[in-house]
């Protein structure tokens, strides 16, 4: 089997290609490296079945001259708040013209495709636990627009491509995927609090009170390669039902890090105050449930932070 993951050098598709390449495939890892990281795929790198690219998803020829490939999954958008906040024009084309060029592929292969949307299609909603059904409420002039509306035009490509040229196409929806080759610099909360922790500086809480269910990034591989190997469009929510407040995720990061203090601050504006994920499709499509416990996940991702601190640059 022959899989190419776009994206596939930040935390997800890294982890992915290691466990595609276990598994026998032949991986083809594309990424230019805007927010991914090649020391990510330091382990891969040398493999006999494993070829990276650098190239941007926005253009189609990055994409040429591959080997017959039966299983694309699509993971390339930047992820961080800070990144899609600096780079909305580059996220909006990386979830349009990157996504309808990676299903223009899976059409020319007949390969299978596993696009990542994201819990963010749920928006600022009052429904919870967030089932697959939930329409959400998005501000498509909201600071965080350009990731959600990329998110969801991901959606209504595949769902498109699949009803029109037959692309066989399935959407997973993460929630809060953490773990280890996430850096420092990163925006997102658990690096965020684990870099300030393991340097003793304040964790700054936006608010404090919302809650998030954080998946780790073990469990989230396991559940994409599940839905490589069925025929489901979806989508499926893929995450954990284990919730935990800001402030209290704060803390234990602390308590992991040995260092660092608090200080809590206006909220952010549509900021959502929980995410939590309805499971059931999962457990019942995908015969998938997540497996690393919160405190178990957490211990890793602050001891592999502690580890890397000094940063990519230093672990090429």
């Amino acid at each position: 089997m022959h899989t190419v993951i776009t994206g596939g050098a930040g935390l997800i598709g890294s982890h992915l290609a290691l466990r595609l390449l276990d598994l026998g495939h032949e991986v083809t890892v594309i990424d230019n490296f805007s927010t991914g990281h090649r020391a990510n795929l330091d382990q891969a790198i040398g493999h006999r079945k494993f070829a990276l690219r650098f190239g941007d998803i926005t253009d189609r020829y990055c994409l040429g001259s591959l080997n017959a490939v039966t299983g694309i999954v699509h993971l390339a958008c930047p992820a961080a708040p800070a990144m899609y906040s600096q780079m909305p024009i580059e996220t909006l084309r990386a979830g349009s013209q990157g996504t309808m060029n990676a299903l223009e592929v899976a059409e020319s292969h007949g390969a299978r495709i596993v696009l990542a949307s994201s819990s963010d299609v749920y928006g600022d909603t009052t429904t919870h636990p967030q089932t697959e059904t939930c329409r959400g409420a998005i501000d498509p002039l909201g600071p965080r627009s350009a990731y959600e509306v990329t998110k969801m035009f991901t959606e209504a490509a595949a769902i498109g491509y699949q009803r029109s040229e037959g692309v066989r196409a399935g959407v997973v929806r993460p929630f809060n995927v953490y773990g280890p080759h996430m850096w420092r610099g990163d925006s997102r909360v658990v690096p965020a609090f684990c870099a300030a922790a393991l340097e003793g500086r304040t964790l700054t809480l936006h608010g404090g009170t919302q809650t998030r269910s954080l998946l780790y990034v073990s469990d989230a591989v396991d559940a994409i390669c599940a839905m490589l190997e069925c025929d489901e469009f979806g989508p499926i929510n893929i995450g954990a039902t284990e919730e935990i407040s800001i402030k209290e995720l704060a803390k234990t990061v602390i308590e992991l890090a040995g260092a660092g203090d608090l200080e809590v601050i206006e909220a952010r504006q549509a900021d959502a105050p929980s995410r939590c994920p309805d499971m059931s499709r999962a457990a019942e499509i995908l015969g998938w449930t997540p497996r690393v416990s919160l405190a178990e996940g957490l211990a890793l991702t602050v001891d592999w932070m502690r580890e890397h601190r000094d940063g990519p640059e230093a672990a090429a």
